[in-house]
Parts: structure tokens; C-alpha cells; sequence
């Protein structure tokens, strides 16, 4: 069987056809800048070139157009029918509280997802426009709607509902979602099968760190507490997002530099987190290299970082009762050794202990990195949302 996997930003498509009988990405790629001059389109066959072209695309439709050409091309292709695609997993970001499972496509449901811009107006917009444009494409193929959200679901009130009049929760659904779900499943299921434990035994810390980063405690399988909140804006400092902060403070800088609800969000999601602490970089390959010249806030904004994990990661063991098994993914937590050291550092009083040597020299895949003594076990373990939301398509397509 074979899944092709979307997921759509704004001006983006990023894809993979995944073949699950082996579980393997037959190809994959992306297609940037749509609707701008010189979009560009990524395609990568696992056994052949990749091929680079740029071109005008206009719209998604265009963009997903491409895509099916290129997996259906003799020279660069992976099919040779469009009937060899069983069936498209979507990454929709914004499942609400309507949606705790992924779903099957149809009209009604379209309607009820296009409900929920309001409480995604990033993201969800753009996720609709990739359903459309696939739906425009493949016609009669089964198209499944895949939620970061989701596997959050099972948070208990006490972990979702925030210090603000209930009323307004009920009013306006104003409560803790978290994202990265998909992330966060797939690390805390290779963790349990690489250590050769029952998952639902297992008392796991999950640290999605990339531009964007969430961390989730999850205990026995289930999503128990995660960082984001309401929007992905709350929880850990990231690369331009500000993370938790006092709520009076965005007021109090909205009376006196005069912003706009606008002004005000663009501040708190582009201007703020790593790029407005150290003022250089939001990345974070940029920001060490800073450090090592000498760059006074960019050490500042590191300390930051790393030391909101840490404080999460307390929290969490202190919030499921213990901890098995600390886990580093995304693009900074499986490739940035000295992030994950500074993250874990003097945690020893807790059980946590980091084998130095072999944090330094991981260098990708999955990997063990805890000192011998440590009684919590410390991973670095590569994510793979695609595979999640592609086992995801397949069980709902055969559930239905």
C-alpha cells in the first residue's frame, strides 16, 4: 500500500510517498514559494538523482499538479499510475476539541475543519487549501485529515483548562491543545521498542526541539501535559517566538509603543525568542558560533533556551510521579550535542545523567547517550511525523 503524505503551509508543499509495506519513503521533496516568481520544486527518489526545477506555480493546485507529474515521471517517478496511490494523509494543524482521531475526508467534515481557522489562522488555512488542491488532483482517491492536535486529547482538565472565567472556555474552546503530536507519538513508540518496554509501562519526557519546539510528558503512551498551549506560541523560548511570558507584559507594550493587535502578534510570534534575546539569529547553528565569538546575548538567549527546558523537565517528572526515559528529537535535539548537555546539566539529584563522550559523538539516527549510572534513560531519536500520519491514513481508510 501506498501513502502519499502532504503537509501545506502558505507558500509551501512538503511530500512523501511512503510505501508501508516496508515502511520506506519511495520519494520525497518540497515545492516553495508558490504564487511567487521562481517557485521551486525538490524531488527526491530514493534511488535515483534528486531533480531541482524552478518554475511559475501559481496556486497549491499547480504546486500538488507537480508533484503527481514528478512521482509519475519515467526519468524521475516512482509510479507509473496515479492508481498506485492508495491514499493522502493530510497534516492539518487544528483539530479543536471536535477531533481527537484522524478522519476521512468528505464535505460535511471540510466544513467543520474550515470552522476551526479561527482557532488556527496560520495554519489551518493553507491545510485546507492542500486538501482542495489533492482533492482537484486525485480524484476518488481517499484523502484522511491528520491532527497535531490529536494526540493530545486525552489531557485531563486540570492540564487544559486555564486561570481565565470557565464561561470564556465554553464560549470560545479557550484551552491547552499542544501540537507536534505526531512527533511526540512516533518518539515515545521507537523509545519503548528500542529499550524493549512495554510503552504504556513507561514514564517518557519527549524534546521536539527545532525552530519551532514543544516538549509532552507522556505517561503510559498518552499524552498527560504538553508545553504548547492554546496556540503553538506558548511553552519553550524558539527560534522567533517568545514562549511563556507574563500576559500583562504584551499589554503593557501595546499602551506604550502604541501596536496594533496585529503589531502585537507579529512581535510575540517573528520578533521575539532566540532572534530578539540575542538580536542575530533565530537559528540555533548560528547562534553557537556566535557564542564563540563573543556574542554576549547570544550566550544570553542559549541560557534561556536551555534552561526553560530544563525547567520543563522537572515539572513533568514532578507532574507524572517519576521518569523512565528523556527523549531529544527535531532539528535541534538531534543535532546539537552541546543544547542537550546544557539542557541535562546538574539534573543528576534527579536521576538524570548525560555520558558526555557519547553525547558529542552521536552523529545521527537513533542513539543512547546516558551515563552508565543514570537511572533515566537519555535518547536521541530522529522523528518521522510522515510515517505517523501515513499508518494513521491507513488505519482510517480500512476502519471505514
Amino acid at each position: 500500500m501506498k501513502i502519499l503524505v502532504l503537509n501545506c503551509g502558505s507558500s509551501s508543499v512538503k511530500y512523501q510517498l511512503i510505501d508501508m509495506d516496508k515502511e520506506f519513503a519511495l520519494a520525497k521533496g518540497s515545492v516553495e514559494r508558490i504564487g511567487m516568481s521562481a517557485s521551486v520544486l525538490t524531488h527526491i527518489p530514493h534511488d535515483k538523482p534528486t531533480r531541482k526545477i524552478s518554475r511559475e506555480i501559481l496556486d497549491h493546485i499547480q504546486a500538488i499538479d507537480q508533484v503527481i507529474a514528478m512521482l509519475l515521471s519515467p526519468e524521475h517517478g516512482v509510479i507509473s499510475d496515479k492508481k498506485e496511490i492508495d491514499a493522502v494523509g493530510h497534516r492539518v494543524v487544528h483539530g479543536g476539541e471536535q477531533f481527537a482521531d484522524p478522519i476521512l475526508i468528505t464535505e460535511d467534515l471540510m466544513g467543520e475543519i474550515r470552522n476551526l481557522i479561527e482557532l488556527a489562522p496560520l495554519h489551518n488555512p493553507h491545510n485546507i487549501r492542500g486538501i482542495n488542491a489533492a482533492q482537484s488532483n486525485l480524484e476518488n482517491i481517499p484523502q484522511v485529515a491528520v491532527f497535531d492536535t490529536a494526540f493530545h486529547s486525552k489531557i485531563p482538565p486540570h492540564a487544559y483548562i486555564y486561570g481565565l472565567p470557565y464561561q470564556l472556555y465554553k464560549k470560545y474552546s479557550i484551552r491547552r491543545y499542544g501540537f507536534h503530536g505526531p512527533s511526540h507519538q512516533f518518539v515515545s513508540e521507537m523509545a519503548a521498542e528500542k529499550l524493549g518496554k512495554p510503552l504504556d509501562k513507561l514514564k517518557i519526557i519527549t524534546c521536539h526541539l527545532g525552530n519551532g519546539a514543544s516538549m509532552c510528558a507522556i505517561n503510559g503512551g498518552v499524552s498527560t501535559d504538553t508545553s504548547m498551549g492554546f496556540t503553538p506560541l506558548e511553552g519553550l523560548l524558539m527560534g522567533t517566538r517568545s514562549g511563556d511570558c507574563d500576559p500583562a507584559i504584551i499589554l503593557h507594550i501595546m499602551a506604550r509603543e502604541e501596536l496594533s493587535l496585529h503589531e502585537a502578534n507579529t512581535l510575540l510570534n517573528k520578533h521575539s525568542g532566540l532572534y530578539g534575546i540575542s538580536g542575530h539569529s533565530s537559528d540555533v547553528r548560528e547562534i553557537l558560533e556566535a557564542i564563540d565569538e563573543g556574542h554576549t546575548n547570544a550566550k544570553l538567549a542559549l541560557d534561556v533556551y536551555c534552561y526553560r527546558i530544563k525547567k520543563y523537565i522537572g515539572s513533568y517528572m514532578a507532574a507524572m510521579g517519576g521518569l523512565d526515559v528523556v527523549v531529544f528529537t527535531g532539528g535541534v535535539g538531534e543535532n546539537a550535542p552541546a543544547i542537550r548537555e546544557q539542557c541535562l546539566a546538574d539534573l543528576s539529584c534527579l536521576g538524570i545523567q548525560v555520558d558526555t563522550g557519547k553525547n558529542e559523538k552521536h552523529s545521527g539516527g537513533i542513539g543512547n547517550i546516558s551515563a552508565k549510572d543514570s537511572k533515566v534513560q537519555i535518547m536521541v531519536i530522529p522523528t518521522n511525523e510522515e510515517l505517523v500520519i501515513a499508518k494513521e491514513t491507513i488505519r482510517i481508510i480500512e476502519g471505514n
